[in-house]
Order: C-alpha cells, then sequence, then structure tokens
C-alpha cells in the first residue's frame, strides 16, 4: 500500500484525482491538505470537506495558509473561468460544510504525518506547491523522511497554460516550486508535457458513470462546466492534468522520464518557468552544479493512463 498526502486545490481536476487515490486499491490516502489556486484557500478547504462528505473519505483535512512562500508575491486571479465560481464546476456547493479539519496548518500537518511513518509517504501536490515549501523551511529533515514527492505541474519541452512559458501551478507561486524542486528528496514532475496529452471524453465519462454509480455521477455533474471551457483547446472533452500524477504512483511504467536538475524561474517574461537541465547536456561550471537529479515525465501511454483512470473510478464496493 502506498501512504499518500493528497495536496491539492480542489478545483475539478482535483475532484477526479482525490477519487482515482480513493478508489484505488493500492493506495491508502492518510491526509488531504489544501492550497489556495484554483480558488482561494477557504474555497478549496470547503471543496475538500465537501468531497469527503460525499465520497465517505476517512482522510483528515488540512488547511493551508493563505499565502505565497514568499509573502510579497500577490496571488493570482483565482481562474473561475476554468473551475467555477465555487470552484467545483458551479454545482452549487454549500456554504459550509459540517465537518471538522485538523487543527494544524497543512504544513504542520505533513511535517508532523512524515515523521509518524518515517520512508513511507509520497506527497502527491497538484496545487500550488505553497505548503511543501513552508514544510520544508520549517523542518528540512523531513527531506530524509518522504519516500516519494509527486507534483502536477510544470512544462519543459512544451509551453506552458498561463503564459507561453509557464504552467499555472507553478506560476502561481514559483519561488515554493523552486525551493520544492531543489531539495535533495525524490520528485516527479509530470506537467504538460504528458497531461496534455490525457483528453477524457464527455462519452468517457458517461461510461465510467454508468459503471460506478452516486460518485461518479457527481464527479460527472462537477466536470461539465471545466469541458465547456475545453470545447476550444480538445474535441468534446477535457485533460485530466491531476489524474496523471496519481496515476504515476501506481503505474510509473506508463511514463517515460528524463532526469536532471530544475530551477524555476521566478520572475520577468518568463515568471514560473520549470528548466530541467539533463544529466547527460554537458557544460561548463555553473550554478546548476551540485543541486538533486530530479525526475520529468516526458512521454506517456495516454490509453492505458485513461483507462486506468477510468477503472479506478468506476469501481463500486469501495
Amino acid at each position: 500500500m502506498h501512504k499518500v498526502i493528497f495536496d491539492t486545490d480542489p478545483g475539478v481536476d482535483d475532484a477526479m484525482a482525490l477519487l482515482f487515490l480513493h478508489q484505488h486499491p493500492e493506495i491508502d490516502l492518510i491526509g488531504i491538505t489544501t492550497v489556495f489556486g484554483n480558488a482561494s484557500v477557504e474555497t478549496t478547504t470547503r471543496n475538500a470537506l465537501f468531497l469527503k462528505r460525499e465520497w465517505q473519505i476517512d482522510a483528515p483535512v488540512a488547511k493551508g495558509i493563505p499565502e505565497t512562500f514568499d509573502p510579497a508575491r500577490a496571488h493570482a486571479a483565482w481562474p473561475t473561468f476554468v473551475h467555477g465560481e465555487d470552484g467545483l464546476g458551479n454545482i452549487g456547493v454549500p456554504e459550509t460544510i459540517d465537518l471538522p479539519i485538523d487543527p494544524r496548518p497543512a504544513h504542520r500537518f505533513i511535517i508532523e504525518t512524515v515523521h509518524a511513518h518515517p520512508g513511507e509517504v509520497t506527497l502527491i501536490a497538484v496545487g500550488r506547491m505553497t505548503n511543501l515549501a513552508r514544510a520544508l523551511k520549517e523542518d528540512p529533515g523531513i527531506i530524509g523522511l518522504v519516500k516519494a514527492v509527486i507534483i502536477m505541474g510544470g512544462a519543459f519541452d512544451t509551453n506552458g497554460n498561463v503564459n507561453p512559458a509557464a504552467e499555472a501551478n507553478i506560476h502561481g507561486d514559483p519561488e515554493a516550486a523552486d525551493a520544492v524542486f531543489t531539495a535533495a528528496w525524490p520528485v516527479t514532475v509530470v506537467g504538460l508535457d504528458v497531461t496534455t496529452k490525457t483528453v477524457m471524453t464527455r462519452a468517457d465519462l458517461a461510461a465510467i458513470v454508468e459503471r460506478g454509480g452516486a460518485r461518479t455521477q457527481l464527479l460527472s455533474d462537477i466536470s461539465q462546466f471545466y469541458i465547456d471551457f475545453y470545447e476550444t483547446r480538445v474535441p468534446d472533452g477535457m485533460l485530466v492534468h491531476d489524474s496523471c500524477a496519481c496515476v504515476y504512483l501506481v503505474a510509473p511504467e506508463l511514463f517515460t522520464i528524463r532526469k536532471g536538475a530544475m530551477r524555476v524561474v521566478c520572475g520577468g517574461i518568463a515568471d514560473g518557468q520549470t528548466i530541467q537541465k539533463p544529466d547527460d547536456l554537458g557544460c561548463g561550471p555553473s550554478v546548476w552544479d551540485g543541486l538533486p537529479s530530479q525526475a520529468a515525465c516526458m512521454e506517456i501511454d495516454a490509453p492505458a493512463v485513461l483507462k486506468l483512470v477510468a477503472d479506478t473510478l468506476a469501481r463500486t464496493g469501495v
């Protein structure tokens, strides 16, 4: 079993990824930590509690601090045109959810949970890297205790989606992402190089609902606004960005990776750009020397990934 803390900003594709983690038989979801991004942290936390209630998820929810890693950096505007005013496709999520949240801030929850399970916890982060960076800053010792870090974010050999250089999760807090990428723990980045190849159509989603019942009907309802947003970008479907990061945990053989040091541009016209120096790239002495070699996903078996997502979402009796 893979013990997972899911760091998330629900978010439509976050909701799909959360249901995947909850229903996959090889995953033990031991915590959900929330961050701003697709909406304010107050809204993403409310959404996490809503999904926890509706899908009967046992994992505790811990709320992140509502500021960027560098507090001088302003928040980007919430992408309501992608995820809706409520962050979950305008389905009418209640203003309050009568469930408790963990009393610890998200980064402290991460620190204490990792210490309680040394060498066992994988952090899957599909929003801004703010909570992970804050945990690193407060307790660098977790570097040697975390089993793995899997990130949905970045764009290495392709364009970004908020500007020509940057992907949204990285662009929203680039200083945090740079701290996470340059720490000496094992990081795998599942970014736009591969996620833009995973299109789930309306027909695919309808077939999942037919097999999966009420949980998947809610997911379908949440997803319709998101599919409408993608109409001019992909044929009658949506990209399942965040679920790809979750699939990597259980089926890494469906991806091809490239190893090398990673940095994030912090400022200027390429603010949020992710850059990798491949291990086999010969360069003279530079500031890139001595950085940890991390993994970037560069190719994906998209049909196999989409099948695994569909089969997992459609499981009943979980």
